[in-house]
This record gives structure tokens, C-alpha cells and sequence, in this order.
């Protein structure tokens, strides 16, 4: 009987080790890590030459893309929250077709092919499209939107699709 319960008490803590070693190898700094933030479709707002969205939308969910009617047919945009600065970018990935990224951290993740690039530069940091950095579209606050005009977003969505 002894014998049972010593063999039954080294098994429980032998799992209960290899449990402890699974979660430790799955997630090392899962601390410290945070949640990734998914882009989520808004509607833009087209005025003559500049293009707007709410400035609340950002707030609200962190990481926003729309489409912006370019005459030329419709580029695809991104605008994110990182830290107490909003950026606003072109949101193509040449190469692999995409549009959309995943912001986590300081890093926009491509949706389709997984290339990161730097949120704060638009730069490139591993994967097969990082010679297409996102480009910054310049922007002013105004009634409560985030104004962009049509031709710094037409300007950045081709620098972003020229290789880099």
C-alpha cells in the first residue's frame, strides 16, 4: 500500500512539473506580453481633396482601416493608436496582395504573409516584404476628425507599393 501511494505522489508532482515546464516553454514573458489588436473596417469620409474618419474610432478600437476613394480607383489606409500618438499609413503589402495588419505592441503584423514592421516608422523588420515600408500620411485634428489630404494619401500608398 506503501508502496501505491509513494508511486501515485511521485506521479502527481512529476506532472505537475511537466505541466509547469509546458506553460513556461509556450509563453516565456507572457507577463509582460499584450493582447493584438486586429484592424477593425470603418467608412471614410470624402470632402473635395481631403478624406476624413472620427478621430473617436481610433480611440475606441485602438487599430481602424478604411478605403479612400482616389478617382483612380480606392487605396486602403490604417490608422493606430500607439502609446499617446496616433499614426496614419498606407495599409498595402505589395508582394504578398494584402491589406490589413494586426498591430501587437510596437509592431504592425501583415495578416496574410506575417511580415513585421516597425508601428513608430513604417520600416520593415522581418519577412518577405519588408523592402515595402508603410508610408505616413500626414494629418490634422479638426471637429473631432482625423483630416488627411487626398494627396498625401494617394503620395504615400505609392511609395509604399515602389520597392524600397
Amino acid at each position: 500500500m506503501n508502496r501505491k501511494l509513494i508511486f501515485v505522489s511521485l506521479l502527481a508532482i512529476a506532472i505537475s512539473i511537466s505541466a509547469l515546464g509546458c506553460l513556461d516553454s509556450e509563453s516565456p514573458d507572457s507577463s509582460t506580453s499584450s493582447a493584438s489588436v486586429s484592424g477593425k473596417w470603418i467608412e471614410s469620409q470624402a470632402n473635395g481633396d481631403s478624406v476624413s474618419i472620427p478621430a473617436s474610432s481610433v480611440e475606441q478600437y485602438t487599430n481602424v482601416h478604411f478605403k479612400v476613394n482616389t478617382g483612380n480607383g480606392e487605396v486602403a489606409v490604417m490608422a493606430y493608436k500607439l502609446g499617446d500618438e496616433v499614426l496614419v499609413r498606407s495599409n498595402v503589402c505589395p508582394p504578398c496582395g494584402s491589406i490589413g495588419f494586426t498591430l501587437k505592441d510596437d509592431i504592425l503584423v501583415c495578416d496574410a504573409c506575417a511580415t513585421v514592421f516597425d508601428a513608430a516608422t513604417g520600416d520593415g523588420i522581418q519577412g518577405g516584404c519588408v523592402a515595402y515600408p508603410k508610408e505616413s500620411i500626414p494629418y490634422t485634428i479638426s471637429e473631432g476628425s482625423i483630416v488627411m489630404n487626398l494627396d498625401d494619401v494617394v503620395t504615400a500608398h505609392q511609395k509604399t507599393v515602389e520597392v524600397y
